[in-house]
Parts: structure tokens; C-alpha cells; sequence
């Protein structure tokens, strides 16, 4: 599933679109609030400059809404239709859904608008 080369390992893992050798932040964890948008100037393995032109993941921001609508409708479905809880525990299930996984949500707009851009080179594989 999350094979080498795949855009699924680069957005998941947060890796260089372009090698996937290296992570494209200094801190790997999302959950550093202080390092959690630091990236990396370049990837010291292929030499991909991240930040392709100025204010280049403002783009990020329209796929972060997407992705917190998904996230907001997919936790009214399960907790509304399935789980049958009120309407007000609902609303408040989709706001503790979107502020526990903000930072993941933050960092995987990033990945998948950089992906929308940059496809994986086979030639630095090694």
C-alpha cells in the first residue's frame, strides 16, 4: 500500500515528492505544535526545493477546507446515521474531531498540494 514511488507514501509519511527519501519537515512529528509547519529549505537527496515559488502553500489552505469537510461529514455520518446520537453531540463529535486532528490535517494539506505538483523520479532512487 504504501510502496516507494506511490503519492499515497509521499502524503502519508510526508516525504520528498520527487525521491521519497528524506521528510520534508524538521520535525517529523506533527504534534510539536512550535515545529509543526518548519520544513526543510531543500532535499539534501535530490535537491528539491520545497517551496517552489513565494507563498506557495497558500494552495494548501483550499485542500486543508477539503479535507475538513471529508473529515466533518464522515464523523456526522458515523456518529448521526450510525451511532443514532443527538444532533448536539454530533456537532460537538465533529469539532473534537477537527481540533484533535488539526495538525495531521495541517500537514497532510501540504503533502498532497506539493504531489499535485511533483511526481516521483525514478532516477534518484538510490
Amino acid at each position: 500500500m504504501l510502496k516507494k514511488g506511490s503519492k499515497l507514501n509521499s502524503i502519508l509519511t510526508g516525504s520528498c515528492p520527487r525521491c521519497q527519501h528524506e521528510s520534508m519537515y524538521t520535525d517529523k512529528n506533527p504534534l510539536h505544535f512550535s515545529k509543526i509547519l518548519k520544513m526543510n529549505e531543500n532535499c539534501s537527496h535530490c535537491g528539491l526545493k520545497y517551496q517552489i515559488e513565494p507563498s506557495f502553500f497558500y494552495g494548501a489552505m483550499y485542500v486543508s477546507y477539503a479535507l475538513n469537510v471529508a473529515l466533518s461529514v464522515a464523523v456526522f455520518f458515523i456518529a448521526y446515521l450510525f451511532i443514532h446520537a443527538s444532533l448536539k453531540t454530533t456537532f460537538i463529535a465533529i469539532i473534537i474531531s477537527n481540533i484533535v486532528l488539526f495538525p495531521y490535517v495541517l500537514r497532510w494539506s501540504r503533502n498532497i498540494y506539493i504531489n499535485m505538483f511533483v511526481s516521483y523520479d525514478k532516477k534518484f532512487k538510490k
